[in-house]
C-alpha cells in the first residue's frame, strides 16, 4: 500500500489557470489574478505542485501518460481490442492509419493536445509567479524554476513525438503574442527550444531531491540523452531520415554517462505495485492511494484495458497483444538469441484446447519477458496461479472480449493482481495508484548503446545490450513460482559481426524490453523505418486478422498525427497542418 511520501497532489481550486488550447484562450475568468498579485513563496510552492499534478491529469479519452493508443496499437505490438471495430472506433481509425477525416469530437487526439497544453500552461503560470519573487527571499527559486522548465519540456517532448509541429509557448508571452505564435518551426529548432529547458534544469537541479517525485539532475540528464537521440535522426519534410548527426550522438553518450541508476533484479518488478521509484525508475508520474485525500490520486488512463472475461477485473478488453508481438519472444533453441529475421515465420500460442488454454510447440524456446508482457491462455497471469479470494488466475481464452476479431493475447504490464490494494473502481473501469514510468534505466542504457552503434563503436554497445539480456534471463522466478512451464532460453550475444547486425539487435532488444509500453511506434519513426516495417507487418497480419484488411501506412504522412482541426480554425489558419492531412 502506498504511503503519503510523495509530493502532495491536490486541486488548486483557488487559482484559475489558462491553457493554450482554443477551449481556454478565449475565456477570461472572473476574478483571475495576475502573477504579480500571487507572488508569494507559499503560492509559488503550491503552483509548482499543481504543475507536477498536471503531467498526470489525463483520462481514458485524452491520454498523456500512457502511449498504449498512440505508440503501441499504432505499431506492430498490439491491436485495439474491445468489442469489435465500432467500440471506441476512433482508435480503430488510428490503427488503420485512417486519420484524414475530421477530428472525432473531443476524443483522443484533440483532448490529448489540450491536456498537454494545460500542463504547459500550469508550468508557465507557475514560472511567471516564481520569476517575480526575489531570490534573496526565496532560496529555492532557481531549483523551482528548473523543475518547472523540466515539466514544460517534458510536455513539449511528448507533443513533438505526436504532432511534430507544435507552437512553443513560454511564460513571458502575452495573450496576443500567444495567439500570433505559429507552429511552423523547423524540427531542429523545436528540438533545441525543448532542449534549452532541459539544459536549464540539468544545470540548476540538485543531484537528488528530498521529496520523491520531484525532477532532479539525473532525470534531466536522462531526458537530454533521449532528446538528443531523437534529434540526431534528421528528417526532411517527408519525414525521411536524411542524416544521422554524429555530434548529437556523442551528446547522447555524454548525458547517458551522467545518469546513475541500476536495473531491477527482476524485469517484472518494474510493473508491480509497491515497486514505484525503484532503482530503475529515472522519471515517472506519481500516483497514490490512501494518501489522506478522499479518493487518492489514481490513474484511469488504461481503464479500458483490463481482461474483460474475468469478473475480478473491470472491462473492456482493449490493448491486445498482436500475434507478431507474441512471435517476437521466440528464441533460437541452441543459441538463445532472438530470431531477428525469422521470428514471424511461424506462430506460437495460436491455438487453444477445450479448456481455453494454449500450449507451446515442443522444442520452441522463449524469452521470459513474454510472461511479464503478454497474457497467454494457459499461463499464469500477473504471477498468480490462484488467489484464495479471487479464484483461478491462469489466463484463459474467455478473458478476451472479441477473440474472433482481435485474438486472445492480453496485456500484462499495465495490470495488477485483483487483490491489489492499489485499485479504485469507477463503475466497470479500474484505476490504479501504480506510477507510470516515462524513462527507465534500461532506456538510458539502450539510448547509449544505440548511439555507440551508429558511431561505429558496436563493440562498446555489446556488453550494454548483454546486460539487458542477462536481466531478462534472470527474470523467471515469479512466473515459474506461479506455475509457468520452463521453456525459457536467453543468452548473450558473443559478438556483433557488423554495424547493421548490431543495429538490428538493438532495435529488437528495445522491442522485447519495452513491448506494449508505448515507445515502439516512435522508435520506428525515429529510425526512419516505419513504412517498410509496418506495411510488412500488415501484409502478414491482415491474413490472420481480417479487420486489418484495408490498413496501410502512408509514408510522409502517417509518421505524425494531424494537428487538431479546431486548433487550426481557432488561430484562423495560423497553424500549419502536417503533410497529407
Amino acid at each position: 500500500m502506498k504511503k503519503y511520501n510523495k509530493i502532495v497532489i491536490s486541486f488548486m481550486s483557488a487559482i484559475l489557470l489558462a491553457s493554450c488550447s482554443s477551449d481556454f484562450l478565449d475565456y477570461e475568468p472572473k476574478g483571475a489574478l495576475r502573477p504579480d498579485q500571487v507572488a508569494t513563496i507559499a503560492n509559488a510552492d503550491a503552483l509548482v505542485v499543481a504543475a507536477y499534478a498536471a503531467i498526470g491529469n489525463d483520462e481514458m479519452i485524452g491520454p498523456i501518460t500512457s502511449q498504449w493508443v498512440y505508440g503501441s496499437v499504432r505499431s506492430d505490438d498490439a491491436y485495439k481490442g474491445g468489442g469489435g471495430r465500432g467500440d471506441v472506433d476512433v482508435v480503430d481509425r488510428y490503427e488503420q492509419y485512417n486519420l484524414t477525416i475530421p477530428d472525432y469530437g473531443d476524443w483522443m487526439l484533440p483532448r490529448t493536445w489540450t491536456n498537454h497544453y494545460k500542463a504547459i500552461s500550469r508550468a508557465n503560470f507557475a514560472l511567471s509567479v516564481v520569476n517575480n519573487i526575489d531570490e534573496a527571499d526565496y532560496p529555492l527559486k532557481k531549483i523551482r524554476q528548473a523543475e518547472l522548465r523540466f515539466l514544460r519540456a517534458h510536455s513539449y517532448f511528448m507533443l513533438k513525438l505526436l504532432f511534430n509541429k507544435v507552437p512553443f509557448i513560454t511564460e513571458d508571452l502575452t495573450k496576443e503574442q500567444i495567439l500570433a505564435t505559429s507552429n511552423d518551426l523547423s524540427s531542429d529548432a523545436l528540438w533545441n527550444k525543448i532542449a534549452d529547458d532541459f539544459i536549464f534544469a540539468h544545470d540548476n537541479l540538485p543531484p537528488s531531491q528530498e521529496q520523491v517525485g520531484r525532477a532532479d539532475k539525473n532525470a534531466a540528464s536522462a531526458y537530454l540523452a533521449k532528446l538528443r537521440l531523437y534529434q540526431a535522426y534528421e528528417q526532411n519534410d517527408d519525414h525521411q531520415v536524411v542524416n544521422i548527426n554524429a555530434a548529437r550522438l556523442q551528446e547522447v553518450i555524454d548525458y547517458a554517462n551522467e545518469v546513475t541508476g541500476s536495473l531491477e533484479t527482476d524485469f517484472g518488478y518494474n510493473f508491480l505495485d509497491g515497486r514505484d521509484n525503484g532503482p530503475e525508475s529515472i522519471w515517472a508520474v506519481q500516483f497514490s492511494i490512501n494518501d489522506g485525500t478522499n479518493t487518492g490520486r489514481v490513474s484511469f488512463v488504461t481503464g479500458l484495458n483490463s481482461p474483460h472475461g474475468n469478473p475480478l477485473y473491470g472491462c473492456c478488453g482493449f490493448h491486445m497483444a498482436s500475434q507478431n508481438m507474441v512471435n517476437a519472444f521466440k528464441t533460437d533453441a541452441v543459441t538463445g538469441l532472438p530470431l531477428l529475421d525469422t521470428f514471424n515465420n511461424s506462430d506460437i500460442y495460436n491455438t487453444v484446447d477445450g479448456t481455453g488454454k494454449s500450449s507451446l510447440t515442443p522444442g520452441v524456446t522463449i524469452d521470459p519477458r513474454i510472461d511479464h508482457t503478454v497474457g497467454v491462455p494457459g499461463r499464469p497471469f500477473k504471477y498468480k496461479n490462484s488467489l484464495k479470494t479471487a479464484g483461478d488466475m491462469v489466463y484463459n481464452f474467455s478473458w478476451a472480449r472479441d477473440p474472433g476479431v482481435y485474438g486472445y493475447f492480453g496485456n500484462m504490464k499495465e495490470q495488477q493482481s485483483p487483490d491489489c490494494s492499489c485499485y479504485v473502481k469507477n463503475g466497470p473501469f479500474v484505476g490504479t495508484s501504480k506510477n507510470v514510468d516515462f524513462i527507465r534505466y534500461a532506456d538510458v542504457l539502450l539510448f547509449k548503446a544505440e548511439a555507440l552503434i551508429q558511431l561505429n563503436r558496436k563493440d562498446e554497445a555489446l556488453p550494454i545490450i548483454n546486460l539487458i539480456r542477462a536481466r531478462a534471463a534472470a527474470s523467471t522466478a515469479m512466473p515459474l513460482a506461479a506455475g509457468a512451464s520452463n521453456v525459457y532460453k536467453v543468452e548473450p550475444y558473443l559478438s556483433f559481426p557488423s554495424k547493421d547486425y548490431a543495429m538490428k539487435a538493438l532495435m529488437f532488444e528495445r522491442r522485447l524490453e519495452f513491448g506494449m509500453e508505448g515507445p515502439r511506434f516512435f522508435d520506428l519513426v525515429r529510425w526512419g523505418i516505419a513504412e517498410p516495417v509496418l506495411n510488412a507487418y500488415l501484409a502478414v497480419e491482415k491474413v490472420k486478422k481480417g479487420f486489418l484488411s484495408s490498413a496501410h501506412f502512408t509514408a510522409g504522412r502517417d509518421e505524425y498525427y494531424p494537428i487538431p482541426q479546431r486548433e487550426i480554425d481557432f488561430t484562423g489558419g495560423l497553424y500549419t497542418q502536417n503533410p497529407g492531412y
